[in-house]
């Protein structure tokens, strides 16, 4: 057992009594990344900007042919920091880029393996989030970076270190790839037992031929209508504020929270229109990560969704076409519907196009079945994922915590 020693700092705790301590800026110098204006884009440039979507999760980039002082480049194995939104130590893997003002390049102390500063930043990282969801900032400022504290061994202690979490953190993430892929095939069997249900039923039926190119066949007592003679768009504008503002998310139309200040907020939510219980509200603006859903709640909504209710309720189920809406959702349908730039995440379902799409109608008792049925089988199904979605928030915190114990010096690597 290693004799050990007070750090000084709250969230290092102690460590071993031969290493050392410092302020990061010592060790670790970060570089600001380049500012942009929107006329310095290039739709074919000679070098990438790397953003912080692009480390994450969108796949659209800007380019630009600007030269600029080396240190606002980037080249592969360099380690970067994303400090605004997302937060969060990443090793670059690509080609010579530009990095954007939101993202910081380090440059390493010779004291400093670049693998050991990665897994401690994640540490740090985790450390300074809750200081920053207090502030409400949302981003991380280069003072609180250069003044926060880095413990670290020799050199060779560093690597050591570096090396068994790359072993570990490996198993982690193969895990994690593994149940990742179930909950993939998971919600890709989801999406294809509510389009068989919706369009063939439940039972097998003797089916008949259509026009449609969506739905292909259907069974022979039910119809094949145009949206505008099932339902009706409705635009009831508020007039005034007070009302619950309801906002449409891919777990359905939640309360929007206009106290936190978290998100998108409106000038004034008196121009927001009226939604009533048994109405479809749907954003039709974004046919890709948009969604749709039948309001259990009275409140108002964004003049920009959709907003439409059933003509007939006593003769049609309100559930089954909630269903058949959020289908051509899952299934792309309206999407292959839509018009505008998907790239820049404005493809919009038109009126016209979506008062003239065809659903399936069956009788109304297998309506009632139908939404019966799905209703079991997807609260099933989601349980799984939902299990499944705990499971590796499991593995990542213990990886986390596995990550802090070795880059503090709490737990050591023992060479066999």
């Amino acid at each position: 057992m290693r004799e050990m020693k007070d750090s000084g700092i709250e969230w290092i705790g102690t460590i071993p009594k031969d290493w050392y301590c410092c302020k990061q800026k010592y060790v670790i110098q970060l570089i600001n990344g380049r500012a942009y204006s929107d006329n310095e884009f290039e739709e074919d440039g000679k070098y990438r900007i790397l953003r912080v979507g692009n480390l994450f999760s969108n796949p659209t980039w800007y380019t630009s042919s600007l030269e600029l002082p080396d240190d606002k480049y980037c080249d592969n194995g360099d380690l970067l920091y994303s400090w605004s939104m997302s937060y969060a130590p990443v090793i670059w893997h690509g080609e010579k880029v530009i990095y954007h003002y939101h993202i910081w390049k380090t440059r390493l102390s010779i004291d400093i393996d670049k693998m050991f500063a990665y897994y401690y930043l994640i540490s740090l990282t985790d450390a300074l989030r809750a200081e920053i969801h207090e502030t409400t900032m949302g981003f991380i400022t280069m003072g609180i970076m250069n003044d926060s504290y880095i413990a670290f061994p020799e050199l060779s202690e560093q690597k050591r270190i570096a090396g068994y979490l790359d072993d570990r953190c490996s198993e982690f993430e193969s895990l994690v790839s593994d149940i990742q892929s179930q909950i993939e095939a998971l919600e890709e069997y989801k999406k294809s037992l509510v389009f068989r249900v919706i369009s063939k039923g439940i039972k097998k039926a003797a089916l008949k031929n259509t026009v449609s190119d969506v739905w292909t066949a259907i069974p022979e007592n039910w119809e094949l209508i145009d949206i505008k003679y099932v339902f009706e768009i409705v635009k009831r504008i508020a007039g005034q504020e007070g009302f619950d503002v309801l906002s449409v998310t891919q777990k359905g139309l939640k309360v929007k929270d206009i106290e936190s200040n978290n998100g998108q907020q409106a000038e004034s939510y008196a121009g927001y229109q009226f939604v009533y219980p048994t109405d479809y509200v749907m954003n039709h603006m974004d046919l890709l990560t948009g969604w749709v859903d039948c309001s259990t709640m009275f409140g108002v909504t964004s003049p920009d969704y959709r907003v439409f209710r059933l003509r007939d309720k006593e003769n049609n189920d309100l559930t089954y076409f909630k269903y058949v809406m959020q289908c051509c959702y899952m299934s792309r349908i309206f999407y292959s519907l839509g018009q505008g730039v998907s790239n820049l995440g404005r493809w919009r379902l038109q009126t016209s196009a979506f008062n003239n799409f065809m659903i399936p109608v069956p009788p109304l008792d297998e309506q009632r079945k139908i939404a019966d049925y799905l209703d079991t089988k997807i609260s099933e199904i989601d349980i799984i994922i939902a299990e499944k979605k705990q499971q590796i928030e499991t593995i990542e915190e213990y990886k986390k915590s596995l990550i802090f114990e070795y880059v503090t010096g709490k737990k050591e690597v023992v060479n066999e």
